[in-house]
């Protein structure tokens, strides 16, 4: 398989709120949030799963790839805006090392909706 590295995204990096007594909290204030545009990456569909319990819902998962020897500035909790969504970065970005040099980056997306 032959990947094109034809996409751009956007990813998105929230401050977390700080409280009333100036202490961070697990919570992201995304009106803050900084942006910043990735060319020439690959944003492929993986899996996605229907929950029909009491609360109906859809996960769409995807998968960012970025070029040989390219890193981008991705991390946990980040979001990324890729196909028209809001994605979740779930879990740990994966760095590549090959022969002792970065080889590519490799990020779960997911969405839930419903």
């Amino acid at each position: 398989m032959t990947i094109h590295y034809t996409q751009t995204v956007v990813i998105l990096r929230a401050p977390f709120v700080v409280d009333r007594y100036g202490n961070a909290t697990t919570e992201r204030d995304w009106t803050s949030a900084t942006r910043t545009t990735v060319r020439r990456v690959s944003v492929q569909p993986t899996e996605s799963a229907e929950d029909d319990g009491d609360r109906p819902a859809v996960t769409t998962g995807l998968r960012l790839i970025t070029r040989r020897g390219v890193d981008i500035d991705l991390i946990p909790g980040d979001r990324v805006v890729a196909v028209g969504r809001v994605l979740d970065t779930d879990g740990d970005v994966a760095r590549y090392v090959v022969g002792g040099r970065h080889h590519h980056t490799e990020a779960r997306l997911k969405e839930v909706s419903g």
